[in-house]
């Protein structure tokens, strides 16, 4: 009989967003570089956007405040592009313009 050891659950440690890629570091020394194209709320964002993230779940998954958007380490790593349903998409894009006229 062999004994399995228990799965451990991967961490965000760090992130990068550049003008077309998310890249993430991850705890067990993994980095993944995913297309920005999606995550379309990410590549709407400005770099001061993009830029301003948080930890979620001590690096469960990654939040950006000034775009509403969240992502999990676990989708992350199984290369999962945005769930967001492009109605979904489309009302958020058009709140943005209102905010920026206003």
């Amino acid at each position: 009989m062999t004994a399995s050891a228990p799965n451990k659950t991967v961490l965000v440690e760090n992130l990068r967003v550049t003008a077309d890629t998310l890249v993430v570091d991850f705890d067990d020394g993994r980095s993944v570089s995913l297309p920005l194209a999606w995550y379309p709320r990410l590549q709407q964002g400005t770099e001061k956007e993009r830029n301003m993230w948080r930890l979620n779940g001590a690096g469960q998954g990654i939040h950006w405040p000034l775009l509403d958007e969240d992502l999990s380490a676990e989708g992350l790593l199984a290369g999962r592009q945005s769930g967001e349903s492009e109605a979904s998409f489309n009302r958020w894009l058009k709140s943005r313009t209102k905010h920026r006229r206003s």
